[in-house]
């Protein structure tokens, strides 16, 4: 998919899997929980009343301490937008968890969209379990000059290739 012929190629494809027995066997998972939704809904300014619908727990409240945004959400792919011509810095903090082999060792690679510096802390993921979480933070800056920009952030312990999208616009 390009985005020069089809302007919507960057979100279709997204960081799954085309091939379902592999999907069966990812190597790492991106887990999210209801209180990553609950802080997000928050966020997006919504009432306790419309938030105690959607969860059916009558004790949800939103508050300033749990106002989130759709960066927060534990997602296998980072998005960002601005004003063309605008500098941006924003952090994702992710955390992965090792469903693949016991021991391995997963190494990123960046492909950065033009313009843009796409930073990766730590660059090295090492797990010694299965279920054994790790955290990192992706800082994506630079400025926005086309309307979509598309690059990937790769996780490979040399079994596993785990693929996020990064996607910038304009």
């Amino acid at each position: 998919m390009s985005a020069e012929t089809n302007s919507d190629a960057e979100f279709a494809y997204g960081a799954g899997h085309i091939n379902p027995v592999k999907a069966a066997n990812p190597g790492l998972i991106y887990d999210i929980e209801e209180a990553e939704y609950v802080r997000f809904l928050c966020g997006q300014g919504y009432s306790n009343k419309l938030l105690r619908l959607i969860t059916g727990d009558n004790s949800s409240t939103c508050n300033e301490a749990n106002n989130g945004t759709v960066w927060d959400l534990n997602m296998p792919s980072f998005a960002l937008s601005t004003q063309r011509g605008k500098p941006i810095t924003r952090m994702f903090h992710r955390t992965v968890t090792n469903v693949g082999s016991p021991v391995s060792t997963y190494k990123a690679t960046v492909v950065a969209p033009p313009g843009l510096e796409v930073g990766v802390e730590p660059s090295v993921l090492t797990f010694k379990a299965l279920g054994q979480k790790q955290s990192f933070i992706v800082t994506i800056r630079g400025t926005i000059n086309k309307t979509v920009l598309s690059g990937s952030l790769v996780w490979n312990d040399g079994v596993y290739q785990v693929r996020c999208p990064i996607v910038a616009s304009s």
